[in-house]
């Protein structure tokens, strides 16, 4: 009977045309989009909730840029006059670090790194917590970074019609997110923090604050100076307002960042992506939603669907922003939605409804990995804390000028803990800190740098352990920087000579600069008095001189010495790391234990 069936099913007549002519079409998307502006759409609840998460996300982008803004010392150490005692009054008055702070990824994997969570970790439970009832309600209505990317991808996008609904159906490298998610929280188990390069918080704050805010403060003053160059009074008046402008709303220096322009790029061409298929970042790469999604995979908030309603006029697939199939006939992927609330604002025919408890036969909730790619992230993130442990960059004082921010923990623990996010660098007075290339290492990317040829770092500063959201810089006082009141002294390195190049030394030059910005007291470098023979083209004279030597044991590595030596290109006085208070290994041995004074 089943080979009968089958062949009567095989030589069934195909529909006659009149059949065909009145089997209804699914609507195109010039029609549906028709259809939504003629109906305006059927849901009232929808409308409102779009309308919320448009302010939301506007409230907390502007209030992460404004944070990140004020992250920053508005007044000079110097300028200002403040003694070390005023100095220990210095803070910030905002809470600039709340957004990493509260950011799940960067407790869970510093964490694991360092089998601890750092205190101001905790307020991370505030987003993580909601996500397991409520979904990824942070992707779409909190993150800054992904409203800056639905912002530019609502920009007349390239990507239309057609083309466009097809690229927003559930895509298989939106997987990849969860691999790197894998590879990245594995690695934190070996002790190795990377989730900072592509935590989405992490790169926000570090592109906007290290590359977007010192470009967009260069060009403002170019074009307010090339203004004040006309001698035009009106125009002259303009340009002082808009430096003032400048100051009070961008920054209130001029930073200078050792390879801004390759953080900077990185950040635009994320952005770049989203000309092309919406918010590519969320969908396919950010780990941070792939935590969410793991999170919310049992959220008792979702969406229900009437499907004998649909129409297939995909008005929901035009506006969705995740992939996250809201249109009827196909089960919602709920680990994908960033709870936007634009596909049953849009629907025409009351279809789509978000609810508490929906039915669990309307939504697929598995995030699609498959065992061997896992498998194969798993051992990709286990290999990567070996692999970059034996290189020579790892070694103890491989590149003496990894001098790292005063308060700095050991540098195995430093990297536990460090997440590369700037917010050191960025509140450094000075421009002192710098993201690291490669002198620690691959692990150390991005972490921060002290170039004393670019900046010094203040002797009574204590921001950069302020800001510092997981540790990896704890705070410290100003006794503790200048050793004051039975405090040890804090060094982070030791300053050295190059008396080769050395003006008193070398050429028989009177310079004492680097005595007299020498911070501490008693100084750490002292003068020693001479009277030398100077040879000159018209003969020979006897000069004074005073020729600079370093204590080391009053040295503190601030590296004001080698930021003010007047020698061009490499300065005469130099500071490395060695002899930094937080690795008691890394010492001068160049006298006996039971031996005190001289200088070197």
């Amino acid at each position: 009977m089943s080979a009968l069936s089958a062949l009567a099913k095989r030589w069934t007549l195909p529909p006659s045309a009149e059949e065909q002519l009145t089997k209804k079409a699914p609507p195109t998307a010039a029609q549906s989009i028709k259809k939504w502006r003629e109906f305006g759409g059927s849901s009232a609840k929808g409308k409102t909730l779009v309308w919320m998460r448009r302010a939301s996300q506007v409230f907390f982008f502007f209030l992460f840029m404004f944070l990140l803004v004020r992250t920053e010392f508005r007044a000079s150490f110097d300028e200002a006059g403040i003694s070390p005692e005023a100095a220990a009054g210095v803070h910030l008055d905002q809470p600039v670090s709340v957004f990493l702070q509260t950011d799940p990824l960067v407790a869970v994997s510093t964490t694991l790194a360092g089998h601890s969570l750092y205190t101001g970790l905790v307020w991370a439970m505030i987003i993580l917590v909601p996500t397991m009832l409520l979904g990824r309600f942070f992707c779409g209505w909190i993150c800054p970074f992904g409203s800056l990317h639905q912002w530019i991808s609502a920009v007349k996008p390239n990507v239309k019609g057609g083309k466009r609904i097809r690229r927003n159906h559930f895509q298989k490298y939106m997987r990849v997110k969860y691999y790197i998610l894998v590879a990245m929280l594995v690695a934190a188990v070996f002790g190795t923090v990377q989730i900072g390069l592509l935590d989405p918080i992490c790169i926000m704050v570090r592109s906007v604050g290290l590359a977007i805010i010192p470009a967009i403060n260069a060009m403002t003053s170019w074009f307010f100076d090339a203004i004040a160059m006309t001698n035009v009074g009106f125009l002259q008046n303009v340009a002082d307002w808009g430096h003032q402008a400048r100051v009070d709303w961008i920054t209130g220096k001029d930073p200078i960042v050792h390879g801004a322009w390759f953080v900077g790029f990185i950040f635009l061409g994320l952005l770049l992506t989203n000309r092309f298929i919406t918010r590519f970042w969320c969908r396919g790469l950010c780990p941070l939603g792939a935590m969410l999604g793991v999170f919310s995979k049992y959220s008792i908030f979702g969406m229900r669907k009437d499907h004998e309603k649909c129409t297939g006029c995909n008005l929901c697939l035009i506006h969705c922003q995740a992939a996250d199939e809201p249109q009827g006939g196909a089960q919602w992927h709920s680990t994908e939605c960033h709870m936007c609330f634009n596909c049953e604002s849009v629907c025409p025919e009351d279809v789509i409804h978000f609810e508490f408890f929906p039915k669990r036969s309307d939504v697929y909730a598995d995030t699609d990995m498959t065992r061997r790619a896992m498998l194969t992230s798993a051992a990709a993130g286990a290999a990567f804390f070996p692999l970059s442990r034996i290189t020579a960059e790892f070694k103890e004082n491989f590149d003496d000028r990894l001098i790292r921010p005063p308060g700095s923990v050991i540098e195995t623990d430093f990297l536990e803990r460090c997440i590369k996010c700037g917010e050191c660098m960025k509140v450094c007075p000075n421009n002192a800190l710098h993201p690291a290339s490669l002198q620690g290492g691959l692990e150390g990317l991005w972490s921060p740098v002290l170039i004393p040829r670019v900046g010094y770092c203040e002797s009574t500063c204590t921001l950069c352990g302020e800001v510092c959201p997981t540790g990896a810089i704890l705070p410290v006082t100003v006794d503790d920087r200048l050793g004051q009141n039975d405090h040890p002294l804090l060094r982070i390195g030791t300053a050295f000579y190059d008396r080769g190049r050395c003006l008193p030394w070398a050429m028989d030059t009177p310079c004492i600069v680097c005595e007299e910005w020498c911070p501490v007291s008693p100084k750490a470098i002292w003068v020693e008095e001479v009277t030398v023979t100077r040879r000159r083209q018209e003969g020979a004279e006897e000069i004074h001189l005073q020729r600079p030597h370093v204590e080391p044991d009053l040295c503190i590595g601030c590296g004001a010495c080698e930021y003010s030596c007047p020698v061009a290109d490499d300065p005469a006085v130099y500071v490395t790391a060695i002899n930094e208070t937080r690795n008691p290994d890394n010492v001068l041995l160049l006298r006996n234990a039971d031996q005190t004074g001289g200088g070197y």
